[in-house]
């Protein structure tokens, strides 16, 4: 499925830093992404807080992996339950819905992302 959230053509995330679980830039799953990586999200300094508290540190490079590690402004493919449990936390990022794959809403519902589209 190559649609997003909205019924448009997935369009591409981010390609600097590459992102996506294939690193192809774009929000896509498949049966190895057991995160579900579909949430196309603009990145917070609040956002990137609360993930590293949650086991997750996206803001610290790792050479090893290819990661170059992410500040506040960089877009990136979020799971969507990360996504999700940031909302219930107060502090989900702003979601790009062109480039969010409609996977995510079995997790989030559409609303919860219209109300956090950057515009």
């Amino acid at each position: 499925m190559n649609s997003n959230v909205i019924g448009g053509e997935l369009e591409v995330c981010c390609t600097s830093p590459m992102t996506g679980f294939y690193r192809d830039g774009f929000c896509r799953t498949g049966g190895q992404d057991f995160g579900s990586h579909v949430i196309c999200a603009e990145l917070t300094q609040e956002f990137l807080e609360f993930t590293k508290s949650r086991g997750n540190d996206l803001s610290t490079p790792a050479p090893e992996y290819n990661f170059p590690g992410l500040k506040a402004g960089d877009r990136w493919c979020l799971c969507a339950s990360r996504w999700q449990e940031a909302l219930k936390a107060g502090v989900a990022p702003p979601v790009i819905l062109s480039a969010t794959h409609p996977r995510a809403l079995e997790v989030v519902s559409l609303d919860d992302l219209k109300k956090h589209a950057l515009t």
